[in-house]
């Protein structure tokens, strides 16, 4: 029966890509839904039964969510071009190194598991 701590022998193929971190766009296009929320709200003239608090509340909502929105779909393209551009690697297991004397314990290596004496 073979350990679960022992490396598969062989090579395997394996793909490298980078790919983005869906939140960050979330959260930056809410940021941006807000400013534009702002902008409507406090830079163009509107109703005189209003206050742009008011509006920029009735703004906020619509704005952000269209800016979370629109950071998911930017994340997906950029996902996808990724994929595209995904390049393939051929890895092999390295066993760890095992030191040729060890300080403690006489000379004898203990497994790394640290139940050796201590000084």
């Amino acid at each position: 029966m073979s350990s679960p701590e022992s490396p598969a022998s062989g090579r395997r193929k394996v793909t490298v890509r980078r790919a983005p971190k869906y939140v960050p766009f979330l959260i930056l296009g809410a940021l941006l839904g807000f400013a534009v929320a702002a902008i409507l709200a406090y830079a163009v003239p509107g109703n005189e039964s209003y206050d742009a608090a008011t509006v920029f509340g009735f703004f906020l909502v619509p704005c952000a969510a269209g800016g979370a929105v629109l950071g998911a779909v930017v994340a997906l393209v950029l996902d996808r071009l990724s994929i595209r551009r995904a390049e393939h690697a051929v890895v092999e297991p390295v066993e760890d190194s095992v030191p040729e004397t060890g300080t403690e314990n006489g000379g004898a290596f203990d497994g790394g598991t640290g139940s050796g004496p201590r000084s």
